[in-house]
C-alpha cells in the first residue's frame, strides 16, 4: 500500500523554496541588509514586508503583500544585457500576478536611503490605505464641534462673585 504524505507536510517544491529563501536571506548584500533594517517590524508607516518572499519561480527581495508591492535591490550584475532581459521577464511575471515592482540599485539604497524610502512610502499609500486606520467613529464622534476658547466655561461674574455655593465647604 503506498504511503501518503500528511496534509500538514510541505510539498517538496515549497520546501525547496523555503530553503532557497533562507539561503538568499543569509547571503544578502549590504544594501539589502540596510533596506531590511528600515522595512522590518512594520517600521515604514506600519506596513508589513517580507524578505526574499517566494512568488512563483521568483524571490522578491522585499514584498508588501497587503499593498501588492515588490521592492527589488539590484547589484551591478543586473546591468549586464542578459540580466536586464531576465529582470524584464521577472518584472512582467510579477506584474501579471498583480504586483507593482520598484527597482533600486545598491548605490541608491546606500547613498539615498531616505529618498528610496520616500518613493516606497508614496507607492504604498497610493496602492493601499494605511494598515491601521483610525476608527471612523468613537467616543464623542457625534457631539458636534469642540467649543471655542471661553465657551461653555462658567466664570465668576460680579453678580455671582460674592455668592457662595451652598454645597462647598467654607
Amino acid at each position: 500500500m503506498p504511503v501518503r504524505a500528511s496534509s500538514s507536510s510541505l510539498s517538496r517544491s515549497r520546501e525547496r523554496a523555503g530553503v532557497r529563501a533562507r539561503a538568499l536571506r543569509q547571503n544578502s548584500t549590504e544594501a539589502e541588509r540596510l533596506m531590511w533594517s528600515r522595512l522590518r517590524d512594520r517600521r515604514l508607516a506600519g506596513h508589513k514586508f517580507r524578505r526574499q518572499h517566494p512568488q512563483g519561480p521568483f524571490f522578491a527581495d522585499f514584498a508588501c503583500l497587503d499593498a501588492m508591492l515588490v521592492v527589488e535591490v539590484d547589484g551591478g550584475q543586473h546591468y549586464e544585457p542578459d540580466a536586464v532581459a531576465a529582470d524584464a521577464r521577472r518584472t512582467a511575471a510579477l506584474q501579471r500576478a498583480g504586483f507593482e515592482v520598484l527597482r533600486f540599485d545598491n548605490r541608491q539604497v546606500l547613498a539615498e536611503t531616505d529618498a528610496v524610502l520616500a518613493v516606497i512610502l508614496e507607492r504604498l499609500q497610493a496602492r493601499s490605505p494605511h494598515p491601521n486606520p483610525l476608527p471612523q467613529a468613537g467616543e464623542g464622534a457625534n457631539q458636534g464641534p469642540l467649543p471655542q476658547a471661553g465657551e461653555g466655561v462658567e466664570r465668576d461674574t460680579p453678580a455671582s462673585a460674592g455668592q457662595r455655593n451652598p454645597r462647598s465647604s467654607p
